[in-house]
């Protein structure tokens, strides 16, 4: 037990004493610190008061230059303002040049736009004027249609209203003025049974084409008023009515009735809606007509082939016009040929009385006249008896042969040239 004691005095001894060095050697270096420290601050304190002059010098050279900044801060401040100021002057100069085309731009599309405005109300209200008359317009044609639709059904006036439009699509072709076409005109065909086709027209040379304008209605105007389900039904139904009509038509040879004339006959469909609706339930039923010696015709198609015989009509009038100015240049020849004759004699009559005048002057001044200068000899007579001179211009002789020749023959050359008008005309 004592000597645990022992040991743990011996133990706590050995601890002190090597903290007693650890601090004793702390001391030693805290002392050289403290050493180096007084050192350092004495040389400090030399280097302050060493550089005290230069640290009085530094703080009047800052004295000195803040009096300056300031200086250079009012300084600026004022170039700042004017440089601003001018800069602003100018920034605005720009941008008003700058602007300026674009405010007139502005002003000239507000312009403009002002204008399309009321360009816009008024074509509004114009459009909205027009529907209206539109409108109207549709109501009275719906009704002019039903009245019309109501009409048609009557045969009678069916066929007016085809041959009235018949009529108008002859005038508009010019086949009027020129009389080549006959309404009416009754004929029989070989059974003994009349036969009255609308319209004959005459072509030139005699010849004729027949044109029937009584067209079958009865199935399209039911379609007018025939409901969705129906309306294809009535389509068909005006087809068959058309080609019905077709071989009607074909049957009664209208061509072998009216000779001269063409192996057809035309049908005239009055409206080319009906025809298109025919076409489109039945699209054979041209190729029908065709084989049929039929020509099925819309107004259109039939001004068409009337303004071609209208321009035949006006080259026959041509070449006829051509050969009466044949005739009537052949006449004038000869009549230039007897006229020629006739100068050519009262020529040689006129070198006649020439030469019977200048016998009559030889004799008057051989003869006559000088006796009667010698009475003037013997006073009497007042004053003396003039010449008579001698004529000595004669006629001048016919030298074209047109006219010196016969009255009733013409020359060839000059028949060929009356012939050129008529070849020409024939030729056209």
């Amino acid at each position: 037990m004592l000597i645990a004691l022992l040991i743990g005095v011996f133990i706590v001894a050995a601890a002190a004493a090597a903290s007693y060095a650890v601090a004793r050697a702390r001391l030693r270096d805290a002392e050289r610190s403290l050493e180096a420290e007084a050192r350092a601050r004495t040389a400090a304190e030399a280097r302050a008061r060493e550089l005290e002059p230069e640290l009085a010098a530094l703080r009047e050279r800052l004295t000195v230059i803040g009096d300056m900044k300031g200086q250079i801060e009012d300084r600026f401040k004022l170039l700042a303002g004017d440089v601003l100021a001018k800069s602003s002057q100018s920034l605005v100069d720009s941008t008003k040049q700058v602007l300026e085309p674009l405010r007139l731009s502005v002003e000239r599309v507000d312009k403009q736009a002002h204008e399309l405005e009321q360009s816009r109300r008024q074509a509004y209200g114009a459009l909205a004027q027009q529907l209206r008359t539109l409108t109207g317009d549709q109501e009275r044609l719906r009704a002019a249609t039903a009245t019309l639709a109501n009409a048609l059904r009557t045969p009678h006036v069916r066929g007016r209203w085809g041959e009235v439009q018949l009529k108008r699509v002859i005038e508009y072709a010019g086949m009027v003025a020129h009389c080549d076409f006959v309404e009416q005109t009754t004929t029989a065909d070989q059974d003994g049974r009349l036969l009255r086709p609308d319209v004959v027209v005459r072509l030139p040379g005699g010849k004729n084409v027949v044109i029937d304008a009584k067209t079958p209605l009865d199935a399209y105007l039911s379609w007018l008023e025939a409901s969705d389900e129906e309306r294809d039904g009535r389509l068909a139904d005006h087809a068959r009515q058309v080609r019905d009509h077709i071989t009607r038509l074909a049957a009664k040879r209208y061509w072998s009735q009216f000779q001269p004339a063409p192996d057809f006959v035309v049908m005239f469909v009055p409206d080319e809606t009906f025809l298109r609706a025919a076409h489109e339930q039945d699209p054979a039923i041209q190729e029908t007509a065709w084989k049929s010696n039929v020509i099925v015709a819309s107004p259109t198609n039939l001004i068409t082939v009337l303004r071609t015989i209208a321009a035949i009509w006006q080259q026959e009038t041509a070449a006829e016009n051509a050969r009466k100015i044949g005739d009537l240049g052949r006449e004038l020849y000869d009549r230039l040929g007897t006229l020629g004759k006739h100068v050519a004699k009262l020529g040689r009559s006129l070198d006649g009385a020439v030469g019977a005048y200048n016998e009559a002057v030889g004799s008057l001044e051989g003869r006559v006249l000088v006796t009667a200068r010698k009475l003037n000899d013997h006073g009497i007579g007042s004053e003396e008896l003039p010449q008579v001179p001698p004529l000595e211009r004669q006629s001048r002789p016919l030298q074209s042969l047109e006219l010196t020749v016969d009255g009733s023959s013409v020359p060839a050359e000059a028949e060929t040239l009356l012939e050129l008008p008529s070849v020409a005309a024939d030729a056209a």
